[in-house]
């Protein structure tokens, strides 16, 4: 299966119908595509970043008006099916002889070497085998007996490849370390075309350096001209060393996938009867060792202010995303050195220059695996609203926010603070829960704050009295009421009445005088001053 001409990509056409199309049918005009509809979570978001790579490695526009001209009329499907094809030599899943998608040819002398692993170890989160060995798969069971279809296989090689978490002893990690978070721009309409969903997260190569691409090269797809096997680790390989695209098609680990000899069984994952199956595929250690300031343009970083260490990627998180991260994954977070992805940046630029993109409501969708080493904890989806804000106005928005999200981080810390000396515990495990319904309390009128931030006049300098008066409550009221009913829940033997008020009190004293919230509640007070008459919203 050649993964550039041949239809191997589950969709869903205007009409509601489902399909299998070819890459270059997300252009196509007649009923359009509208979304992927992939047998899993991860393999959902693997196909939005490999249709993402392709495009921009394929079909970059020049400069910001041929980016314009694509985003308002999508060209015409035969024109993206030429401009894929220059590539489809690096995209053959099974080829005998010559070069395979995301794979090591060089292991084919392995193949009668020794038996391969199965296939349902490509996912993310599956069993290992020291853990079957110790009968340890007591959530996820082995499934030795599996065959994934070719495109289930594909997208299998390429989530493992583009998450790239560690494998073990001498199993490299991915090109953005382990597990790593993905943040992808959406129409806020989900009915969108497929191709604007994918198109407005492609960057224009104005001012980026970028050479001309016109065919395949092992700088850019590095399993066109992949190292001999080794026994020890590859020299590293820096950034300046390969194409900009090389980050796209990251390959941190040696693989070779074996087609089965019984083509009748359905695939393990979608249910597919039809065509050639994989059941088995070849690993070896030290895949290319990725060292140095890797920047991947879909997912955010966090910077050294010191510049002292090198970028690094942010990671899924247990517990999840809340409106606490919203600033580093769409602008920066000050405080902790978080940046937005290298396409949201871009996307703030386009979003002002161009009248049109300020029709359309985006949302950012982040997502990525919770990984221990190589165990995958957890999968996280989060949906997260996109703000365009004008250059004179950013960096002041960006301050008021910040304000927002550090008074928030500071009751909570009085919060968790006060709950556990009102328990008497000290396991702090315990008091995570305590940190989730408080951010989930109060991230509605967060946002509704956050947008009338956002209509500020661009002479705005500091924090309107009204927003600071109506945050301020929020949070006391909120802290008051989570200490109230967590402290009720808590074991009877725990109940100390005395040691329960004296935490109460605490807690009110540090929510009218605490020094780090003395900023905005002075603002907020304003608001309630006589001679203030100002409205919120």
């Amino acid at each position: 299966m050649n993964l550039i001409n041949d239809p191997w990509i589950p969709v869903v056409r205007e009409d509601g119908s489902k399909d299998i199309i070819a890459p270059w049918q997300i252009a196509e005009a007649d009923n359009p595509v509208i979304e992927i509809a992939a047998p899993r979570p991860d393999f959902q978001g693997a196909l939005y970043q490999f249709l993402i790579g392709l495009l921009q490695t394929s079909f970059a526009p020049e400069d910001e008006d041929e980016w314009l001209e694509r985003w308002e009329g999508v060209p015409d499907s035969d024109s993206v099916k030429i401009a894929f094809a220059r590539f489809s030599e690096a995209f053959e899943l099974i080829n005998a002889g010559g070069p395979k998608f995301l794979q090591d040819s060089n292991l084919q002398e392995q193949v009668l070497l020794k038996k391969g692993e199965p296939v349902s170890r490509l996912l993310i989160g599956a069993p290992g085998k020291n853990t079957e060995e110790s009968n340890k798969d007591l959530f996820i069971k082995r499934q030795h007996d599996a065959v994934f279809c070719q495109s289930c296989a594909a997208t299998a090689l390429f989530t493992l490849q583009t998450n790239g978490p560690q494998g073990g002893s001498g199993h490299m990690t991915g090109i953005r370390g382990g597990g790593p978070l993905t943040t992808i721009l959406l129409p806020v309409a989900e009915s969108s075309a497929l191709w604007q969903k994918l198109w407005v997260n492609v960057l224009f190569k104005e001012g980026k350096g970028w050479d001309k691409v016109d065919s395949c090269s092992e700088k850019i797809f590095p399993w066109l001209d992949f190292p001999a096997l080794s026994k020890k680790k590859l020299s590293p390989t820096f950034p300046e060393s390969v194409s900009p695209l090389h980050g796209y098609w990251g390959m941190p680990r040696r693989i070779l996938l074996q087609v089965a000899t019984n083509t009748d069984s359905s695939c393990a994952l979608c249910g597919n009867k039809n065509g050639e199956k994989i059941s088995h595929f070849i690993t070896d250690t030290y895949g290319i060792n990725y060292e140095g300031p890797w920047l991947h343009p879909l997912t955010p970083y966090r910077f050294d202010r010191k510049q002292q260490s090198l970028p690094l990627s942010i990671k899924g998180k247990e517990g999840g995303l809340g409106y606490q991260h919203w600033l580093g994954l769409n602008f920066q977070d000050k405080g902790n050195g978080c940046r937005a992805a290298e396409v949201i940046a871009h996307f703030q630029i386009r979003a002002c220059d161009f009248p049109e993109l300020s029709k359309t409501g985006f949302r950012l969708w982040c997502f990525g695996y919770d990984m221990d080493g190589f165990k995958a904890l957890c999968w996280y989806e989060h949906q997260l609203p996109v703000i365009k804000m004008q250059e004179p106005y950013r960096e002041v928005f960006i301050d008021l926010v910040t304000d927002l999200i550090e008074s928030a981080k500071e009751v909570v810390r009085l919060l968790r603070k006060q709950i556990k000396a009102a328990w008497d515990i000290k396991d702090e495990k315990k008091l995570k829960v305590i940190d989730a319904s408080f951010w989930e309390a109060t991230e509605p009128p967060f946002y509704e704050l956050l947008q009338i931030l956002a209509l500020q006049p661009e002479s705005t300098s500091s924090m309107p009295p009204a927003v600071a008066r109506q945050w301020v409550d929020k949070l006391r009221n909120t802290a008051a009421n989570l200490f109230d009913y967590w402290v009720l829940e808590g074991e009877p033997e725990n109940m100390d009445m005395k040691r329960i008020i004296r935490a109460r009190r605490s807690l009110d004293d540090g929510l009218y005088k605490s020094k780090a919230l003395k900023r905005i509640v002075t603002i907020a007070d304003m608001a309630t001053a006589p001679d203030y008459q100002e409205e919120v919203g």
